[in-house]
């Protein structure tokens, strides 16, 4: 059978980082080995699933470029199957109806708390003959149907990533539950770990690749899979993503969802590679810089490491100016653009907009920047302190007047050897070095003493009719 992965994230919330990685771990090993790359939500926790979650989390995949290679699968539509399969291990004496209720359960965890001991459910209700279960419900009391895991049972597993994983009954927390409370001889709404087993054997999954936090969830799994009889599919448990203290990244970590990088401008291509690399260390490969096909065939689990990943903002950053300096400057002009668009800038031609993409586009780190960085070209400018000062101190008064004079007599739109004339004449003229009238321009144009390449700026504010506007309002500063 070829390889089959999956992602079952749940629709509670907006699609985490950590999900996402999963999704691309998942995704690269498929592609690797030329498996499929399915979807399933996990959408029976009715109360906190919500639709636009779910559609929240197909987008961010997709514009990841996460593609998956069937149907998606919804679990709560297979509600009835999974309750089939626990009345299977109710008649099978591997699973029974736990009626403890929550003031037992409080009583429990408190003489727990008291003694010192780790929270453990203690099975009181695992031997019920059939007759006190009757009675029990004849009386309205509702119930769970709990799985038997016996302390001295040993599970182990190969993981991928980890190697051997042994755990053992006795620290799983006691007989695990099943299916949420209900009344008479029903079945609660059925957990996790039950239909996880159940719909990763119906999808044929032969892999399971998922966060380390999973591990006391897969040893649990384990025994339903052998109680079921269904084949088990090789484990690999990732490591954690982790925040600057080396604790799991979490909501509290200010930017989490794929939607809040891409709303700063990070580029899917980019944050790909990022995640990546978030765990992996690629032994193969001398380029850190890798799209997402290249990824796909060097990805290794071999290569995944087992200590928690920490989250770099500055490499992230870095990876995104890489992709902007290396994007086709067509394909960045008409992303830039919308900006402008919603901005409520005009352009005064698709040329003139190219240029200006052409002139910020080394130095953009994420496309929010490109607001700032774009708006002296469309707003005129205040001069700044420093400004002011230089302006004084150099006496380019009569200088700046000769540019306006020079300008004029061009009568029209100047270009690069224009503008090069100009600086040469004005410096030969005042005597003065070139970098004074450089810097003279930059300010009136800026308004300040830094900026993008001068010539190549004048050009495109020539072209708006703003040189000698931006000039004239200098001098009335000055």
């Amino acid at each position: 059978m070829k390889n089959r992965l999956r992602l079952a994230p749940s629709p509670t919330g907006l699609l985490h980082i950590g999900t996402a990685r999963t999704a691309l771990f998942n995704w690269l090993y498929a592609k690797k080995n030329k498996g499929k790359f399915l979807l399933r939500i996990e959408d029976t926790d009715t109360s906190r699933s919500k639709h636009e979650f779910t559609k929240n989390i197909l987008e961010g995949l997709t514009w990841l470029g996460l593609n998956w290679d069937e149907a998606p699968i919804n679990q709560s539509e297979r509600i009835e199957v999974h309750k089939e399969v626990i009345k299977k291990l109710l008649d099978q004496g591997v699973a029974y109806r736990c009626f403890m209720s929550e003031k037992e359960s409080q009583q429990l965890r408190e003489s727990q708390k008291n003694n010192g001991l780790p929270p453990k459910h203690d099975n009181r209700y695992r031997d019920l003959s059939k007759s006190k279960i009757e009675s029990f419900i004849n009386e309205g009391k509702s119930s769970v149907i709990r799985f038997k895991i016996d302390d001295d049972a040993e599970i182990t597993w190969n993981d991928q990533i980890r190697g051997e994983i042994k755990w053992f009954g006795k620290d799983l927390g006691g007989d695990m539950v099943l299916s949420r409370r209900a009344n008479g001889y029903d079945i609660g709404s059925p957990l996790y770990n039950l239909a996880v087993v159940i719909d990763d054997n119906f999808m044929n999954i032969t892999n399971v690749i998922r966060g380390e936090d999973h591990i006391s969830n897969t040893a649990k799994q384990i025994l339903i899979y052998k109680a079921l009889k269904y084949e088990l599919p090789k484990f690999s448990h990732t490591p954690l993503i982790l925040n600057s203290e080396g604790k799991k990244l979490s909501k509290r970590d200010s930017v989490t969802s794929i939607d809040e990088f891409r709303e700063m401008g990070y580029l899917p291509d980019a944050l790909t590679n990022y995640m990546a690399l978030l765990g992996w260390s690629p032994k193969s490969c001398e380029n850190e810089i890798q799209s997402l096909e290249k990824l796909s065939k060097t990805f290794d689990l071999k290569d995944v490491n087992k200590a928690g990943a920490k989250f770099n903002w500055e490499k992230l950053n870095w990876i995104n100016s890489q992709y902007i300096k290396n994007m086709d400057s067509h394909d960045l002009f008409n992303i830039i653009k919308v900006f402008w668009e919603k901005k409520g800038w005009e352009i005064p031609s698709q040329k003139w907009g190219l240029n200006l993409t052409l002139l910020i586009q080394d130095s953009i780190v994420v496309l929010k920047e490109v607001i700032d960085q774009s708006e002296p070209f469309f707003k005129l400018p205040e001069v700044d302190k420093k400004g002011v000062d230089f302006l004084k101190n150099n006496h380019v008064k009569s200088i700046l007047k000769d540019v306006i004079n020079l300008l004029i007599t061009k009568n029209q739109t100047i270009d690069h050897n224009d503008a090069k004339e100009i600086i040469d004449h004005i410096s030969v003229k005042y005597k003065i070095k070139k970098g004074i009238l450089l810097k003279s321009l930059r300010i009136a144009f800026f308004g300040c003493l830094s900026g993008p390449d001068l010539i190549r700026s004048w050009l495109l504010l020539s072209e708006k009719g703003e040189d000698i506007l931006r000039i004239k309002k200098c001098l009335d500063i000055i």
